[in-house]
């Protein structure tokens, strides 16, 4: 938002006129200072609701609908309960708030078609921004003495796709207190926002594009596995365009060591097999400081927000293997016989495994995916379950490039469980639902469309025989024309931001689709470079996100560089067989 904007909408918010109890006069006689129930809802209410940023702008945001003294009554009535009870009735409180959720129904924003047709840059340009993002990522490393960062935003108009419904839902799903009492408050406060307008464009403005620009000016800054698994994938894009000079070359080689072992080294957690027992080795998603490099402050806020604990989940996992195996690693950690691992997390019929407990996502048919979260060695899972569509093709993926090392077509259980996993996308794809943004618990459609080719490619490259085993009907082949129409005449036929644009073309190269179709998106990041300003060659944008307890987006500046530096790197090769 440009300062004047921000200046006027500020002003705007400030000076709106109070419509009915504010969140504050609800909350602020049962939560605000000590007292009785439980205490981390009162800390996290001081800390995240009516901390002394927010007291100014919600304590003018007031609900008419609360004028009614009943209305009132009932739902601090939820709010007592969810305070004082040992065993709150989750499901009653959620449904308390639900309706005022509901009342203001959101919508991602509507893209305009592309006027006109973009021509196709020179290839000098194209391999300017290649190395101009390689650039970013390697100075990033070094300037953050060995790491690349991403931040985490916190938006409290939560996400368009989290309705009433899911409130109750994930209330229920959730096992952590502390994660329950977060999302019943997040979206409480989302509730006075969104009917007061000039708070929600303030909070929430409108912006270009799919993907959410993180224009919010509270960034936590953090380290991942998940993240370093990705930032080295794309520096092996890099090294694989050719253009990487000598010292280029041995940095980023370094650079890639260096994230592989923060992977499968730093981040090895051992946790139990879910139905037999027997130890595995995964990636935990979060480790503790000062490995996480999130400042003191903020990882004592992590844990007042509700987020105590974090546990591994099999998308870190299947991420860490992916890269590390792209790199040529030896490590034992790779020998584990994952699929045998990741079948224990599978949702399947005649199992004794219950099914997601946070099923936001529903209606898809879950059968033949795997849930998103890991069992500690304690049996902690704060977040109950999920089941996330594109997290399960980055556990085909790693499952695909470690055919061999997995032998993944060895026992029938095996060839069950990964036809499980196709069947589950095949049914996804067959629907259109994978187009449609509630479908997806951590991403948006167009991140699955590119990990869709991403996992097709690694698919191809496997003897055809075992190609055979998996999919005997090619049902890849009818999924891959599916996710290019959308990206041809959806993605990649409206108004892109660079990040939208660096995922069409990833797709697009992928899967091996109309190279004629690649201008419009290398047009979008070739113009866009340079928007970041002094932060580096891009902005932040969306990459994936937590829909509770409120939509948390993670990306940042040098994510955006990454996913444009593969997507021009893999565009460059298939434009390069042409001619």
């Amino acid at each position: 938002m440009p300062v004047t904007d921000l200046i006027k909408s500020s002003f705007a918010a400030l000076t709106a006129k109070q419509s009915g109890p504010s969140l504050y006069d609800l909350c602020d006689p049962l939560l605000r200072g000590a007292g009785p129930g439980d205490a981390h809802l009162r800390t996290f209410y001081k800390t995240a609701v009516a901390n002394p940023v927010l007291r100014p702008l919600m304590g003018r945001a007031g609900l008419p609908a609360l004028a009614d003294p009943d209305r009132f009554g009932a739902l601090q009535g939820a709010i007592r309960s969810a305070r004082d009870d040992a065993a709150p009735d989750w499901a009653a409180v959620g449904r308390a708030v639900a309706p005022l959720i509901d009342a203001v129904p959101q919508q991602h924003p509507r893209r305009p078609p592309l006027a006109g047709h973009a021509a196709m840059p020179p290839l000098a340009e194209i391999d300017r921004v290649i190395k101009g993002c390689a650039t970013d990522l390697l100075g990033s490393y070094t300037r953050n003495r060995g790491f690349i960062p991403a931040y985490a935003a916190f938006n409290l108009v939560g996400d368009p796709d989290f309705h009433g419904r899911d409130l109750v839902t994930a209330l229920v799903g959730l096992n952590a207190r502390t994660y329950k009492n977060a999302t019943l408050l997040f979206n409480l406060a989302r509730a006075f926002i969104l009917p007061n307008a000039p708070i929600a464009r303030l909070l929430n403005p409108g912006w270009s594009g799919f993907a959410e620009p993180m224009w919010e000016p509270v960034q936590i800054r953090h380290r991942s596995a998940y993240y370093d698994a990705f930032f080295a994938e794309a520096l092996m894009d890099y090294l694989g365009t050719g253009l990487a000079t000598a010292d280029e070359t041995a940095r980023a080689n370094t650079a890639i060591a260096g994230m592989i072992e923060f992977c499968l080294t730093t981040s090895r957690e051992t946790v139990r097999h879910p139905t037999d027992g027997t130890p595995f080795d995964v990636v935990t998603a979060l480790v503790k400081p000062p490995h996480v490099r999130m400042s003191k402050f903020f990882w004592r806020l992590k844990s007042d927000l509700g987020f105590g604990l974090y546990v591994p989940d099999c998308d870190t996992t299947a991420c860490s293997l992916s890269a590390a195996t792209q790199f040529g690693s030896l490590d034992p950690m790779l020998d584990q016989p994952f699929l045998d691992y990741y079948a224990g997390y599978q949702v399947r019929p005649g199992t004794n495994r219950a099914p997601p407990s946070v099923d936001i996502n529903a209606p898809i048919d879950f059968t033949g995916g795997i849930v998103t979260w890991i069992e500690n060695a304690a049996g902690d899972n704060p977040f109950g379950n999920d089941l996330d569509p594109t997290l399960n093709l980055d556990v085909l993926e790693a499952a695909f490039r470690n055919h061999a090392r997995w032998d993944i077509v060895g026992t029938e259980q095996r060839v069950t469980f990964l036809r499980g996993v196709v069947d589950f996308h095949d049914r996804l794809i067959g629907s259109g639902a994978f187009a449609d943004p509630r479908a997806h618990i951590y991403y948006l459609p167009e991140l699955y469309a590119a990990y869709f080719g991403r996992c097709l490619a690694a698919f191809r490259a496997m003897p055809a025989a075992i190609q055979k085993a998996i999919d005997p009907a090619d049902r890849f082949a009818a999924m891959r024309e599916t996710i290019l129409a959308y990206v041809q005449d959806d993605l990649a036929a409206h108004e892109m931001n660079p990040f939208d644009a660096a995922l069409a073309l990833l797709a697009l190269a992928k899967l091996g689709g109309d190279r004629a179709c690649f201008a419009p998106a290398v047009a979008a990041m070739v113009d866009a470079y340079g928007e970041g300003g002094r932060k580096g060659p891009y902005k932040a944008y969306e990459w994936n996100k937590m829909k509770t307890p409120t939509r948390i987006l993670v990306g940042g500046p040098e994510v955006t560089s990454a996913f444009v530096l593969s997507a021009l790197s893999h565009a460059r090769t298939s434009l390069a067989e042409a001619h």
